[in-house]
């Protein structure tokens, strides 16, 4: 049995990837109507772009178990891979003859809440510099004014991870 300090359990688990010791292969397929960017988190936690994935279409990759993967579309809103915000992949598969198999991850839009949804509308629909003339509260304002970052994105994911543990 380990034992651990306090400071050292509730230190972050920042998304990153540890290791390149287990392969496994990959189909990204684009289930969602929008590009969507594949991001890989390095070994220091920083998103490598892997390009976009047109609507239909499919990004295959040999990546390893313990390296992270989040996606974006175009205009920076989250889109899921299997229905979670980051994915990490899982142990490879063989087919019969000994090649490995490419396992289909989904990439989907997520189900926005209405206040997400009402938020992204009134972004598409009022130009920037005209949001501080709406007379709505200061919180819908600043969520409205907020724009997409990747980086700010995934340090809230590693929170989250931190406290939750290992999702």
């Amino acid at each position: 049995m380990c034992c651990h300090t306090m400071a050292e359990q509730e230190a972050p688990a920042p998304l990153q990837s540890l290791n390149s010791d287990d392969p496994t292969f990959i189909s990204f397929i684009n289930k969602s109507s929008r590009n969507a960017e594949a991001w890989w988190l390095n070994f220091l936690g920083n998103p490598v772009s892997y390009g976009y994935i047109e609507p239909g279409n499919t990004l295959e990759m040999k990546t390893y178990l313990t390296h992270p993967w989040i996606f974006r579309a175009s205009d920076g809103a989250k889109l899921l891979a299997n229905l979670s915000e980051v994915y990490f992949p899982t142990q490879v598969e063989y087919e019969e003859y000994g090649y490995p198999r490419y396992q289909p991850v989904y990439v989907t839009t997520p189900v926005y809440s209405l206040q997400e949804y009402c938020a992204r509308l009134i972004q598409s629909l009022v130009r920037k510099e005209d949001i501080c003339k709406l007379e709505i509260p200061n919180d819908l304002r600043k969520d409205i004014s907020r724009e997409p970052d990747l980086l700010r994105d995934i340090k809230i994911l590693s929170a989250k991870r931190s406290i939750h543990g290992s999702d």
